[in-house]
């Protein structure tokens, strides 16, 4: 049975004079899961993983990996792999001596060395490419020499720093094939920090929505996409229409829809996706201010008493243009109840 605290972060405070980056944080991670920390920019994901890597020092707190305390432990010495955006490869050293590198700090040589290494690079599909300098690749094959580099190691825990920001979409699907098939061969503890929740939907087995320097709210995927507990969180699961419930009707921040709102009941608010808002029919009025083509789907953006809505409908249904008016409804049994707006 896999330890469910094979990692293990207790109350981690990171404050930086006045600033708190991270505030409080206790999170544990069981072996072999990979754990995605999602969130915008500042909300203190990166900073979280930088420390468990040993590159920041704790306010208060602690840190343990496999039952061992390794929050004051160098960097160098706690077995943790780390992936960054940048890629950071060494430009003047081969494929070959780029994924060597940690091996060689090692005091590892010979034999061992050469199997290790050409067993990482096959692992990652860059068999033929071991004499080729960093600029010679493309950035997802640069990508792929990183990560065999962090896994050749061994490494008991590998952090991933947004690694796929820097590729186009379609290299970005493939790198993310590529690191579940990672993930499933090697068995290792990942941690993915990432602003993009399609990548932690499609690669987590547990997500945790960070928001100024908190712990907003974990789960697993599907937890996360059809239960948000808040505004916050449901709006990076893709809720974009969200709106207060009042006894008067759904609130908006400029005014309110008129609905009957006295069978909802235990939510502060209501979110719906853009594609569950039903267009050309329903009890609230609006007007089309935009639409945008998207091959099956025309997504609209709506002008309502309660603000912008944001609706999507098939190409193959009704029309409109901007500039139109439009009836439209929020159906509540499509709808996700929320705690707090």
């Amino acid at each position: 049975m896999s330890d469910p605290e094979y990692l293990a972060l207790r109350n981690i405070t990171i404050a930086y004079g006045k600033t708190v980056a991270v505030n409080d944080v206790s999170i544990s991670v069981p072996q072999g899961e990979l754990l995605a920390l999602l969130g915008p920019s500042g909300c203190g994901k990166t900073t979280l993983m930088r420390a468990i890597a040993g590159l920041l020092p704790l306010t208060t707190g602690s840190i343990a990996l496999n039952k061992r305390d390794i929050t004051r432990v160098p960097a160098n010495k706690r077995e943790v792999g780390l992936v960054f955006q940048s890629y950071a490869l060494f430009p003047h050293l081969s494929v070959f001596e780029n994924v060597a590198f940690g091996l060689r700090l090692r005091k590892i040589s010979g034999d061992q060395l050469q199997q290790r290494v050409d067993g990482a690079i096959a692992m990652v599909g860059l068999q033929g490419f071991e004499r080729r300098l960093p600029k010679e690749l493309s950035g997802g094959q640069q990508q792929r020499v990183a990560l065999a580099r962090s896994v050749v190691v061994r490494p008991s825990l590998l952090l991933l720093d947004e690694p796929l920001s820097n590729l186009d979409a379609r290299l970005r699907l493939e790198m993310r094939s590529e690191l579940h098939r990672l993930h499933r061969d090697l068995g290792v503890t990942m941690i993915y920090v990432t602003h993009d929740q399609t990548e932690a939907l499609a690669l987590a087995d547990r997500i945790v929505v960070m928001r100024d320097g908190c712990v907003a709210q974990s789960g697993t995927p599907e937890d996360l996409y059809e239960r948000p507990t808040s505004g916050f969180v449901a709006r990076f699961m893709g809720f974009e229409n969200i709106l207060s419930v009042t006894p008067e009707g759904l609130a908006g921040e400029p005014g309110r829809l008129d609905a009957a709102t006295s069978s909802v009941r235990d939510a502060r608010a209501l979110a719906w996706r853009p594609q569950n808002v039903v267009l050309g029919q329903g009890p609230f009025s609006g007007r089309v201010v935009g639409a945008s083509y998207q091959g099956e789907t025309t997504e609209y953006l709506i002008d309502s008493a309660a603000g912008m809505l944001k609706a999507q409908s098939p190409v193959v249904s009704q029309r409109f243009a901007p500039g139109d008016a439009i009836n439209f409804d929020l159906p509540f049994d499509r709808a996700v109840k929320l705690a707090e707006s």
